[in-house]
């Protein structure tokens, strides 16, 4: 099937923004060059559901160059880079996206990336694995196993692991150490406050910002949080978390007790209404909430509307829910992920890492053809601990190594 793309005429503005990520990229291009040496994906077909802008692009540039026949679609209406979709499909890639797509557009874009019957699956957000478990199950012939990228899609992984709905081994590439301790944290905190900042133009020092789970993608918004002069304060559901950010020195209340004091909301919580119906009569005029949880459920948007009188765009990615009761409450990127909605998403450096772990995940997944169960497998430690070497390497960094005696004395009991 043909690529589906915005306009093939942007092609050249998408390659240029995919040159400059490679600048800085040396996990990637390392294993690019290993790829382009082994051809370890040869006569494979790979399905691609990742935020469509030039790192994904490039992560599937090196699968390309391994061989594979890469299929591919963003896992974001908003994310979606029209130029480099473009880019890409020009590049004899197989793409079906464009950005602002409708659900129903978004949704025939997902059975059109599965539609080649793929071997392996690079998923973000669990959108592929659920079309190929639920409305076509028929394109699921061929396919060995897949990775996922994102908190949330692990966990509709693992749901599905435990009702016996699998039926097909995956790996927890968020659950890697080189990508959720990386990626989730300093990644999401400064890609999240960047389009927060740029999208608004608003100080965010003196201001309180409430953030809405304290996993390591809240952690990592908070601190930037902090570290930009905010006075943070932390709602959570899970008493070590929250006791883990009291330690850090945030406040920790409930979102009843923060309603009313927060500037900022940002909601990182992997669940549906972390802001709802008990809490947006309780916001104060003047607040902007933004989510950077994948889905854009986790802010209430049918309460907002019930409790509207109208909605409507203020400036790009902004739009007003003014009130019944006469407050103004603003609404970054429709609810949806806003440092790619509103941004370019997380530092080139930081992807580098994770996609470096996807990379290698794929290849994993196909040498272990017939050996994995239909299950959620956490990627292996070897593989983990060659992206941090690459990465250091990259970096300019060496490090010490256990000698034979040092080795001796871990492994010793006496």
């Amino acid at each position: 099937m043909e690529s589906i793309v915005r306009d093939i005429g942007l092609a050249g503005s998408g390659k240029r923004k995919i040159e400059w990520v490679k600048n800085f990229m040396p996990v990637l291009n390392g294993i690019k060059k290993e790829f382009e040496r082994d051809k370890p994906f040869k006569g494979i077909k790979v399905a691609v559901s990742i935020h469509l802008e030039a790192k994904t692009a490039y992560l599937a540039l090196v699968l390309k160059a391994g061989g594979a026949q890469v299929y591919i679609t963003g896992s974001n209406p908003l994310s979606t880079q029209d130029e480099i979709a473009a880019a890409l499909a020009e590049e004899g890639l197989n793409v079906y996206a464009w950005h602002g797509s409708t659900q129903e557009e978004y949704n025939q874009h997902i059975e059109c990336t599965l539609s080649a019957k793929p071997h392996i699956v690079i998923d973000d957000g669990g959108d592929l694995i659920h079309m190929l478990h639920t409305h076509r199950e028929d394109l699921r012939t061929n396919v060995i196993g897949g990775c996922e990228e994102t908190t949330t899609g692990v966990l509709r992984l693992k749901a599905m692991e435990e009702k016996g709905h699998l039926k097909v081994p995956m790996l927890a590439v968020n659950d890697a150490y080189c990508k959720h301790l990386f990626d989730n944290r300093y990644g999401t905190g400064q890609s999240v406050w960047d389009g927060i900042m740029r999208t608004t133009n608003l100080q965010i020092n003196g201001k309180n910002v409430v953030v809405a789970g304290y996993g390591w993608c809240g952690k990592g918004v908070a601190a930037r949080a902090e570290g930009l002069g905010a006075r943070v304060i932390v709602c959570e559901v899970d008493p070590i978390k929250a006791l883990e950010a009291a330690m850090d020195g945030h406040r920790v209340m409930t979102m009843e007790q923060a309603a009313p004091l927060g500037d900022f909301f940002v909601t990182v919580t992997g669940c549906k209404g972390a802001v709802n119906s008990k809490h947006i009569p309780l916001i104060k005029n003047g607040a902007v909430l933004a989510n950077a949880g994948h889905f854009n459920v986790e802010i209430d948007l049918e309460s907002m509307e019930a409790e509207s009188i109208e909605r409507k765009p203020v400036k790009p990615n902004i739009e007003v829910f003014k009130m019944k009761d006469g407050r103004n409450i603003y609404l970054l990127g429709e609810g949806r992920l806003v440092n790619l909605a509103a941004g370019d998403g997380h530092p080139i450096e930081i992807m580098d890492m994770s996609f470096g772990i996807q990379a290698l995940g794929a290849k994993y997944i196909l040498e272990s053809r017939g050996k994995l169960e239909n299950r959620v497998y956490q990627i292996p430690g070897t593989i983990d601990q060659r992206v941090a070497l690459m990465k250091l390497d990259g970096m300019g960094i060496k490090i010490d190594r256990l000698d034979s005696s040092q080795i001796e004395y871990l492994h010793s009991w006496e």
